[in-house]
């Protein structure tokens, strides 16, 4: 099997809307969780997100892109373009090379303009692009198509999950040899009136803040963005000189087959051990984990069991936090940002904190990294993704060779 690292990244979302920006906000453990800014947020009983706050897309896009791409594909552009940092494919290269993407709800925005058109207004003509303009494939439609792509490109949806899985995909495609350079992440754009709303009818929702871990912890906090990443065969990068930010080594995936929203343990642990196993790591050999860590009582509790479980002794030496605190709740991009802080573990040796951290808690007795960031070695790092549907995706990598 070939080896597979990363030589690019990029993002946008409520700390910052690039990766400098947004790792600057990691280690001064700041907040982009704030009030919401979008129609209607008056008849909302959830008032606050991690919203990217002054964005115009009128200063990125013209009139015509503005009509095909959705909020989440603009993200994915944005992030897309930052990582791919003016690279060109054409010939033989265009044809190695491929998009996988991760969201939940694609074109939510679209769909809630739309709604609003035919339902409350009373029109019965829709724009003729509304249907690419939301379909989940938007944003690797695309990405292939401005970067002339040509090779395995899809999207991934398994809610929470769909960015891990989505760069799992990537990573297994090069390192089988169905390609040479995958772009990868996730996007997502949920936050307008109906994505808010339809979050508050599941009462997952804090009203204040996202405290991971804590004890007086009161639920998630929504919010938006993209992160893209370039995964590339090892000799490849080297051969044209790329910079190697980290290596993915491992990536396993498993299903609860339980329940469609409480977390299961078993399923968590089973896709962290598989994780290590594919990965060729030893629990010792990793001292960080990005968590899924949403802030709700139900999931925090759940993953440190399978920490600990997948860990065992070695559970009591790992830094497990998690960034959701910060930048919120991407929901399918989420893995995509969160694996941001764990290529700046390995490569700057900095763990982002979890933010918000207020009371200790006895179910989550794991070093959660509270409030500062924290300086470390770190060699091998897990990033977790746990989906509702019981889609569990888990991330296993090292610093770069």
């Amino acid at each position: 099997m070939r080896r597979v690292v990363i030589t690019g990244q990029g993002t946008i979302n409520a700390l910052g809307c690039d990766v400098p920006a947004t790792l600057e906000a990691f280690r001064e453990g700041r907040c982009g969780i704030g009030p919401l800014e979008l129609r209607d947020v008056d008849r909302l009983s959830v008032k606050i997100g991690a919203q990217v706050k002054g964005y115009d897309p009128e200063a990125l896009f013209n009139r015509q892109q503005i009509a095909l791409y959705d909020r989440f594909t603009q993200f994915t552009l944005i992030a897309a373009r930052e990582a791919l940092d003016g690279m060109t494919f054409s010939g033989d290269e265009a044809a190695r090379a491929g998009v996988v993407l991760g969201t939940a709800g694609g074109g939510v925005n679209t769909w809630d303009e739309n709604y609003r058109t035919v339902y409350e207004e009373g029109k019965n003509r829709v724009h003729p692009f509304v249907v690419p303009k939301l379909m989940n494939n938007a944003a690797a439609s695309h990405v292939s198509m401005e970067w002339n792509l040509k090779g395995p490109s899809f999207s991934v949806a398994t809610a929470c999950a769909s960015s891990n899985h989505a760069m799992g995909q990537a990573f297994n495609i090069i390192r089988y040899g169905g390609a040479d350079l995958m772009v990868t992440g996730g996007s997502e754009a949920m936050l307008s009136f109906g994505g808010v709303k339809a979050w508050e009818g599941l009462r997952v929702m804090s009203k204040d803040a996202c405290r991971p871990f804590s004890a007086n912890r009161n639920g998630m906090v929504q919010g938006e963005g993209a992160a893209v990443f370039i995964f590339e065969e090892y000799e490849h990068a080297r051969a044209r000189g790329a910079e190697i930010l980290a290596e993915v080594v491992g990536f396993a995936m498993t299903s609860d087959a339980a329940d469609i929203v409480m977390p299961s343990q078993q399923g968590a642990a089973r896709a962290i051990s598989g994780a290590l196993k594919d990965g060729g790591l030893n629990p010792e050999d990793v001292c960080y984990i990005n968590a899924h860590g949403t802030g709700t009582a139900a999931n925090d509790k759940v993953e440190c069991a399978a920490v600990a479980h997948a860990f065992g002794h070695h559970a009591d030496d790992l830094m497990i936090s998690s960034t959701k605190s910060m930048h919120g709740h991407l929901i399918g991009g989420t893995g995509a940002v969160e694996l941001l802080a764990c290529v700046m573990a390995l490569k700057d040796g900095v763990i982002a904190p979890t933010i918000g951290y207020e009371e200790p808690d006895p179910e989550c007795a794991l070093d959660v990294v509270p409030n500062e960031a924290r300086e470390a070695r770190v060699e091998a790092c897990l990033s977790n993704a746990f989906a509702f549907g019981g889609f569990n995706a888990v991330l296993a990598l090292r610093a770069a060779p």
